[in-house]
């Protein structure tokens, strides 16, 4: 077992983790993501079955590498990846949604939107390494930026519990602005090409317009989820890890969630309401750490709670629409 210690100040768990944990780590990721690649080369519309597989698949290779973490690093270690990555998988939801709105506004079909997303997702990779790297040197050197985070999550749970239908679907129209202030976009696709030819010229396709909005939207995503985190666990590894499995599964869920928002009324309630939470936990962290697994309840709790109502709103909602006999 490799080395592990805990901060006596905050009480989460130190590793001494080697480099070569760390290759390890992305040479696993990069095999995924060039798997994922390899079997979607051909544009197609994932079914329903197909999006399932995938996502049992995504959740099973992050629930085996939450055992690397256990044998390796030990029960602390294993607490806090499984509480950075149910917490990064719940905060996804929100965003599997958004990105539907999104390509219903860019009118992006179905059988194109995986290769957006795939690099959306490498871009997001890429992204929330920058932030895990800058978020945990900072606080590691200036405490009080756990306050000012837990803040910051308190005011964003608060936002998106009253948030509306429309927020942010200003996106896509900034977005095209920003690509098409660097060079010419087309209005038509041309397969799955990111750039074509427009009167002789270099051009990008809606895909790649499509691809920049996605970013962007990851970036305001990513100013939420980090932070959420970074309130579970201070290790690098632990963060970026459990960061990196929940997203690389995203794909898969958004085809298979991202026609069911009203399926899930009161999601966002239960997202809203986690964001508070680890907010709290996060701004009194310097003075009172909660208990790991204590806090890894609570969350479940408020997602099942969330979709054991939503479940129940939406059979309500059908006897009330049912026509009388």
């Amino acid at each position: 077992m490799l080395a592990t210690t805990a901060s006596p100040s905050s009480q989460f768990v130190d590793l001494d983790v080697p480099l070569g944990a760390w290759i390890g780590l992305l040479v696993v990721i990069a095999i995924m993501l060039g798997v994922d690649l390899y079997r979607h080369r051909e544009a197609h519309a994932p079914t329903p079955k197909e999006a399932a597989t995938e996502s049992i698949i995504w959740v099973l290779c992050g629930i085996a590498f939450a055992g690397v973490i256990a044998v390796s690093f030990g029960g602390a270690a294993f607490g806090e990846y499984i509480s950075g990555y149910l917490i990064e998988k719940s905060l996804s939801v929100d965003n599997v949604f958004v990105w539907s709105m999104l390509f219903a506004t860019m009118a992006i079909p179905v059988k194109y939107q995986h290769r957006v997303l795939f690099w959306g997702i490498f871009g997001a990779l890429t992204l929330r390494a920058i932030f895990i790297v800058l978020g945990s040197a900072l606080i590691s050197r200036f405490w009080w930026l756990l306050l000012v985070f837990g803040v910051f999550l308190v005011y964003t749970g608060a936002k998106i519990i009253r948030h509306r239908a429309d927020e942010s679907s200003g996106e896509s129209t900034r977005g095209l602005g920003l690509l098409r202030k660097v060079m010419p976009v087309t209005d038509e696709l041309d397969g799955q090409k990111f750039f074509t030819r427009l009167n002789g010229r270099r051009a990008a396709t809606p895909l790649l317009a499509a691809l920049v909005v996605i970013e962007i939207t990851d970036v305001i995503f990513a100013v939420d989820s980090v932070p959420a985190i970074l309130a579970v666990s201070h290790e690098p590894f632990l963060v970026f890890a459990s960061n990196a499995f929940a997203i690389l599964g995203l794909r898969a869920m958004y085809f298979l969630l991202a026609n069911a928002k009203e399926r899930f009324h009161y999601l966002s309630h239960a997202l809203g309401g986690i964001l508070i939470f680890v907010g709290v936990k996060m701004a009194v962290s310097h003075w009172y750490h909660m208990n790991t697994y204590l806090s890894l309840g609570i969350i479940v709790a408020m997602l099942t709670a969330a979709i054991v109502l939503s479940l129940r709103h939406e059979a309500s909602a059908r006897v009330d629409t049912k026509p009388a006999s």
